[in-house]
Parts: C-alpha cells; structure tokens; sequence
C-alpha cells in the first residue's frame, strides 16, 4: 500500500511538473508574440533578455525536478527493501506465536528452527510481562504480541523518514 502511494506520488509530481512546464513555455511564448506586435527595437531588446532569463528558470526547474524524481525512486526502492525485511520479520514473529499457542512441540525441527532465527528478534522482548497458558501447555506469548506492535512502530517511523527525504516543500 505505501508502494502505491509512493508511486502515486510520484505520478503526481510528475504530471505536476508537466502541467508547469508547459504552462510556463505557453506564457513566455504569449508574451513574446504580444510584445513583438507591440514594440519596437528597445523593447525586443528587453524581450529577449526577459524570455531568456524566463527560459533559464523554466530549464532550471526541469533539472531539479529530474533530480527530486530520480531521488524518490531510489528511496522508493529502498523502502521495498525495508518493507520486505519487517514483512518478512512480522510474518516470522507471527508463526512463533501460533505455535506457542497450539502448544507445538520444542524438539520438532521446524518450530526450533523458527525460534533459532526469532530469537535475536524476541529476545529484548522475553520476559516483560507474563504469558497466560493454559492446560496442555496452550501459551499466549504476549512479550511476542508487543515485539510485533514495536516493530510496527519502528517500520513505521523508518517509512515516515524516508518520505521526509523525498517530499521537498516549494513555494509558488
């Protein structure tokens, strides 16, 4: 979904810069042909030199959007790659709980090798508070629900920067 948004956004910025563009190249040539019917040698003069300054602002403004858009889609590729590695670590987290809640076997090979790559993950977690089971080892693992909600937060925050780095504020 923020994939979508950020291409959407990009979309956006894109036409945006077009419609500018092309509004700002439709006003200069205006302006040109107004003044070239109107005036004489001083003023055609002065036409050029402030269709030229209006041309270089124009060229300037192109150029720096290129740059801003070729910015967003290197942070866009590197939010996919955050967004994958916490999808990935959530998906993980995810499994540990429903086997501790069906109260699956610690010596099976699959629910250690889910604990072995979790622990690193879980283990500032462990402990914080305690987890209810029930009878015939049927635990809730909370300190697992919580590890979860943070690293929602901290995927969160971590999307929310590199949004910062790409949106630039401009003033018309």
């Amino acid at each position: 979904m923020k994939d979508d948004m950020l291409a959407a956004d990009e979309a956006r910025r894109v036409a945006d810069h077009g419609a500018t563009t092309r509004a700002v190249e439709r006003d200069v040539n205006e302006e040109i042909a107004q003044r070239a019917e109107r005036g004489g040698v001083e003023d055609a003069s002065r036409l050029d030199h402030i269709a030229s300054d209006m041309r270089t602002d124009a060229m300037d403004e192109v150029a720096g959007t290129g740059r801003a858009l070729g910015r967003a889609r290197g942070v866009a590729r590197i939010s996919q790659v955050f967004d994958y590695a916490f999808g990935l670590l959530y998906g993980l987290l995810a499994i540990r709980l429903v086997l501790s809640l069906v109260a699956a076997r610690t010596t099976n090979g699959f629910v250690q090798f889910i604990d072995v790559v979790t622990n690193p993950f879980y283990a500032p977690f462990r402990g914080i508070v305690d987890s209810p089971t029930a009878e015939g080892g049927y635990t809730l693992v909370v300190p697992i629900i919580i590890a979860i909600i943070v690293y929602a937060l901290l995927h969160a925050a971590i999307n929310g920067l590199l949004r910062m780095m790409v949106h630039r504020k401009t003033a018309i």
